[in-house]
C-alpha cells in the first residue's frame, strides 16, 4: 500500500471543518397534502387566538369609556361595583371615542409590522423561518396581556393606556406571518389547481377560526367572566410554538436562473459577485458565504427589481390587492357597526358573525376546490385538448376575481343599506360569496402570462423562490389595510355624528373600492 504524504495543518483543518459542517442527507419529501397539515394547524391557531382578543377588546375599552361619561355626566347610571349596563354605552359619544382609540391602534399594529416585513423576512431566510414565526407570536401575546392589564387594573391605567397594546408589531404581525405562511404553501406543489386549493384551505381555516369559531368563544366566555378569552388566547399561542417546529423544511433551492444578456451596467455586474463565491487554485468555485446582511440585501435587490421594471398585469394585479385590501378593513368595524345600529350586546355580535364564517368555510374548503377539480377534468377531455394549458388557467383565474369583487360589491351595498337585523343576514352572506378572491388573485401570481417568475431576481438566489413576490404582495396589501385603518374608522366617526343611514358610509365606500378593483382585474390578461 502506498503511503500518503501527511497532512498540512491547514488541509487537516479544513477537513475538520467539513466535517463538522457537513450536511446530513434530505429526507425524503412528504406529500403536499400531508406537508401543509402543520401549516393549517398553525394558521388556524394564530387566527383563533387574535380573534380572541378583537371582541372582549372592545367591550373593554368600551367600558372603560362609558365609565368615564356617565361619572361626568349621570352618575345615577353607575352600579354599586362602578360598572355600566352595556345597553347604555351605545351613545355617539363613547362610541366616537371608541372608533378613534380602535382606528388608532389598527394603524399603530399595521405600521410596524409594514416598516418591519422586509427585515424580517431576510432574518428568517437566515435563521430560518420557525425563528420567525415564534418571534411573530410575541407581539400577539403582548396584545393580550396588556388588555386584560387595561382593564383589570382600571384604577392605575389610564383608558389611553390601551394605545400601547400593538407597541411590538415591530416584531412582526400579519403581514410578516402571512408572507412567510403563503410563501410556504406556494411551494408545496407546482399543480395549479392544488396550489389554488391550498390557498383556498388557509383562507377557509383563517376564516372558520378567526370569524366563527373565535368569535363565537369568545362571545361564550366573555359572558362568563371577560377575561376569560385573553387567557385562553394566551394558552392557544403557547400551542403554536411546538406546532412551528412542525412545519415543513423550506425548498433548497439554487441560483439556476440564467440569461442569455449580459448585464445591464458594471455597477450590477459587481453587485451580483459578492454572490458568487471565489474560486480556488484549482479553478473549483466555493460557495458564497452567505450572511444576514448579504440576505437582507438580496432582497432589497430583488424588491427593488420587481417595482423598478413591472410588467403591466404585475402593476394591475398589484393595484387589485391594494383596493381589496383597503375595502375589506370594513370588517373590523361590523362587530361596532352591529352593536350601534341594531342595539345588539358585543357577546351577542359574536354568534352573529359566526353564521357569516361558517359560510365562508363551506366555499373555500368545499364548493370551490370541487369546482376547480371538475374543470380541471372538463379541460383534459380529447374533445377539448388545448383549451387546458397554464394561460387559460390565468384568464379562468382572472373571471373568477372578478366574480368574487362583484359578490363583494352587492354585499358591501346591502350591509350598509340593510335597516334591520334580518335583512342583515343574507346580506353578509352575499358578501361572504367574495371570500375567495385570494385564490385567484395568489394563483395568478405563477400563471406564465405575469411574467414574473423566469427573469433574473425574481425569486431565485437567496432566500426561497417566491419568497420576495410574496412579500410585495404583502406589503401592498399591508399599505391598504394601513389606508383602511385610517379611512375607515374616520367614516364610521363620520357617520355617527350625522346618524340614521350614515353609519353604513364605511361599506359603501368599500363597495365603491371593490368595483374599481373589478373593472382593474378585468384589465389582466394571461
Amino acid at each position: 500500500m502506498a503511503d500518503h504524504p501527511p497532512l498540512s495543518a491547514a488541509d487537516a483543518a479544513d477537513m475538520a471543518h467539513e466535517r463538522r459542517h457537513k450536511r446530513p442527507p434530505p429526507s425524503a419529501p412528504r406529500s403536499p397534502r400531508r406537508a401543509i397539515r402543520p401549516l393549517l394547524l398553525l394558521v388556524a391557531l394564530v387566527n383563533l387566538a387574535w380573534s380572541l382578543y378583537q371582541l372582549p377588546v372592545s367591550r373593554v375599552v368600551e367600558s372603560r369609556l362609558c365609565r368615564e361619561h356617565y361619572a361626568v355626566h349621570d352618575p345615577s347610571a353607575l352600579r354599586p361595583d362602578g360598572s355600566v349596563p352595556e345597553e347604555l354605552c351605545k351613545g355617539d359619544e363613547v362610541q366616537q371615542r371608541l372608533g378613534r382609540i380602535q382606528g388608532v391602534m389598527e394603524a399603530t399594529w399595521v405600521a410596524g409590522d409594514f416598516l418591519m416585513t422586509i427585515p424580517l423576512v431576510s432574518l428568517a431566510d437566515y435563521y430560518g423561518h420557525h425563528y420567525v414565526l415564534c418571534l411573530n407570536l410575541v407581539p400577539r401575546v403582548f396584545l393580550l396581556v396588556w388588555t386584560f392589564a387595561v382593564g383589570y387594573f382600571d384604577q392605575v391605567l389610564p383608558v389611553n393606556a390601551i394605545l400601547a397594546a400593538p407597541m411590538f408589531s415591530f416584531l412582526g404581525g400579519d403581514c410578516v406571518f402571512n408572507s412567510i405562511v403563503y410563501s410556504l404553501v406556494s411551494e408545496l406543489t407546482d399543480d395549479h389547481v392544488l396550489r389554488a386549493t391550498f390557498f383556498g384551505y388557509v383562507n377557509a381555516v383563517s376564516s372558520i377560526f378567526s370569524l366563527q369559531l373565535g368569535p363565537a368563544l369568545a362571545s361564550a366566555t366573555m359572558s362568563t367572566l371577560l377575561w376569560l378569552p385573553f387567557w385562553i388566547g394566551i394558552a392557544i399561542l403557547v400551542l403554536a410554538i411546538p406546532v412551528i417546529s412542525a412545519l415543513p423544511p423550506p425548498t433548497a433551492t439554487t441560483t439556476t436562473s440564467t440569461t442569455t444578456s449580459s448585464p445591464s451596467s458594471d455597477e450590477e455586474e459587481e453587485e451580483d459577485n459578492p454572490l458568487m463565491g471565489d474560486s480556488n487554485s484549482n479553478g473549483t468555485t466555493t460557495p458564497p458565504k452567505k450572511t444576514l446582511q448579504s440576505t437582507t440585501r438580496h432582497h432589497v435587490r430583488t424588491l427593488l427589481a420587481l417595482l423598478k421594471n413591472p410588467t403591466r398585469n404585475f402593476l394591475l394585479l398589484l393595484a387589485v390587492f391594494f383596493l381589496a385590501s383597503l375595502a375589506s378593513s370594513d370588517t373590523k368595524l361590523l362587530t361596532l357597526y352591529i352593536s350601534k345600529r341594531y342595539g345588539w350586546k358585543f357577546a351577542s355580535v359574536g354568534y352573529l358573525l359566526s353564521v357569516k364564517a361558517l359560510f365562508n368555510f363551506f366555499l373555500l374548503w368545499v364548493v370551490i376546490p370541487r369546482f376547480l377539480r371538475l374543470r380541471r377534468r372538463r379541460c383534459r377531455r380529447p374533445a377539448l385538448v388545448g383549451i387546458g394549458n397554464d394561460d387559460d388557467d390565468g384568464q379562468q383565474n382572472v373571471v373568477h376575481a372578478w366574480l368574487c369583487l362583484v359578490f363583494s360589491v352587492l354585499g358591501a351595498l346591502a350591509i350598509a343599506l340593510a335597516p334591520t337585523v334580518w335583512l342583515l343576514v343574507p346580506a353578509l352572506l352575499v358578501y361572504a360569496l367574495g371570500i375567495a378572491l385570494p385564490m385567484f388573485t395568489y394563483s395568478l401570481l405563477k400563471a406564465p402570462g405575469m411574467g414574473l417568475l423566469g427573469g433574473r431576481g425574481h425569486g431565485g438566489g437567496e432566500g426561497r423562490p417566491g419568497t420576495q413576490l410574496f412579500s410585495v404582495v404583502m406589503l401592498v396589501r399591508t399599505v391598504g389595510t394601513l389606508v383602511g385603518a385610517v379611512v375607515m374608522p374616520g367614516l364610521w366617526v363620520t357617520g355617527l355624528g350625522i346618524g340614521g343611514w350614515a353609519l353604513g358610509m364605511p361599506f359603501g365606500v368599500s363597495a365603491v373600492c371593490y368595483a374599481v378593483a373589478g373593472v382593474v382585474v378585468r384589465r389582466i390578461e394571461v
